[in-house]
C-alpha cells in the first residue's frame, strides 16, 4: 500500500553508473562468507551486548558493523566529527543522513553504534530484521499515517533519554547523484526532546575517485540483487563526511531544523540546492520550484 505522502524516488536501474571495476566469482563467494560470518559472530555476541554498558559495548558493536564493511571489500573514510566521534555515551542527538543503501546503516554505526528509525517492513527481513530489532530500533508503519504522531513520540523520548538515534529524512533511497527533500516530522522529534541534530553527509566511490551509484539500493529490486552488486565491486569507497552539528534552539521550528540539515550535507558533499523561498507579498512573483543542481547533471 502506498499514499500520495509518503516520499517516492524517481531513481531505478537507468541511475546506475558503468564501467566500475569488479572481482571475480572466487572473490564473491569469499565475501559473502566473510559477510555471514560476521552477521553470525553479531547474532553470538547479542548477549554479551545486554550486559556490556559504554565504550566496551560501543567498541564491539563498531567492531562487529566496520568487520561487514571489509568483508565486502568496502574502504571507510571518516572527515571530520572528532567531537561527535569521541563524545561519552549518554547525550541524546538526532543522527540525519542521505540515503542511497542498506549500506549506509552499516556505515553509521560503524562511526557510532546507535539506535534507528526504520521502516516497519525491516524487521521482517532475514537476519539482518533480527539485529534492527536487537539494536533497539523504533519502526515506523508507513502504510497508516495516523500512527506517525505516536512514533514521533516515542523518538522524542529516546532522545530525551540520552539515546543517539539514527533517520534517513529523505524517506526513501536516491541513487546518490540525485537526492530528495528532507522531511520534517522526525525534527519534530529533536525539538520536543531538546536534542541537537547531527547530519552525516555519504559518498559511495570508486577507488580511483569517480562516484558510483552501484551501492544503492534504488527501484523495486530485491535487497539480494543490491548485495550482489556490491559484493561483485572492486576498490569501492564510502565517505562518511561527519557535520557540525545544530545545536538545541537554532532553529524556530522543524521545517526550518530540516532545510538546515539539508543543507549541511549538500554543503559537506559539495551539492547546491536553491532553496524555495515563501512569498511574502500578494504582489511579488511566485519563486520557480526547488532546483537541485549536482556535480552530475544528469539527474
Amino acid at each position: 500500500m502506498s499514499h500520495a505522502w509518503m516520499p517516492m524516488s524517481p531513481c531505478g536501474d537507468e541511475c546506475l553508473t558503468t564501467g566500475a571495476p569488479t572481482v571475480g566469482l572466487p572473490r564473491r563467494i569469499l565475501r559473502y562468507s566473510a559477510a555471514g560470518s560476521a552477521v553470525f559472530a553479531a547474532l553470538l555476541c547479542t548477549p554479551m551486548l545486554l550486559v556490556l554498558r559504554g565504550k566496551g559495548r560501543e567498541r564491539l558493536v563498531r567492531t562487529i558493523f566496520r568487520s561487514v564493511l571489509r568483508a565486502f571489500g568496502i574502504r571507510l573514510i571518516v572527515q571530520g566529527g572528532a567531537d561527535f566521534l569521541t563524545a561519552p555515551a549518554g547525550r541524546g542527538a538526532l543522527v540525519v543522513n542521505n540515503h542511497i543503501s542498506w549500506l549506509d546503516i552499516v556505515a553509521i554505526n560503524s562511526l557510532r553504534p546507535m539506535r534507528a528509525l526504520a521502516k516497519i517492513e525491516i524487521a521482517t527481513w532475514p537476519v539482518l530484521g533480527t539485529l534492527v530489532r536487537r539494536g533497539g530500533s523504533i519502526f515506523l508503519d508507513r502504510d497508516h499515517l495516523r500512527t506517525l504522531p505516536g512514533t514521533v513520540g516515542e523518538l522524542s523520548d529516546a532522545l530525551r533519554s540520552g539515546s543517539l538515534v539514527n533517520v534517513t529524512p529523505e524517506g526513501t533511497t536516491w541513487c546518490g547523484l540525485a537526492s530528495g527533500r528532507f522531511t520534517t516530522a522526525t525534527f519534530q522529534a529533536a525539538i520536543d526532546g531538546g536534542v541537537p541534530v547531527r547530519p552525516i553527509a555519504l559518498r559511495y566511490r570508486l577507488a580511483d575517485g569517480r562516484e558510483t551509484s552501484q551501492p544503492a539500493f534504488i527501484g523495486p529490486e530485491s535487497l539480494i540483487a543490491s548485495l550482489r552488486r556490491v559484493a561483485a565491486l572492486r576498490g569501492l569507497v564510502l565517505e562518511a563526511h561527519v557535520c557540525p552539528e545544530i545545536a538545541p534552539g537554532r532553529a524556530e521550528d522543524r521545517s526550518t531544523l530540516a532545510a538546515l540539515a539539508e543543507a549541511s550535507v549538500h554543503s559537506a558533499l559539495g551539492t547546491v540546492r536553491i532553496p524555495s523561498q515563501r512569498r511574502r507579498w500578494t504582489t511579488r512573483t511566485p519563486m520557480a520550484d526547488d532546483a537541485v543542481v549536482a556535480r552530475n547533471s544528469g539527474h
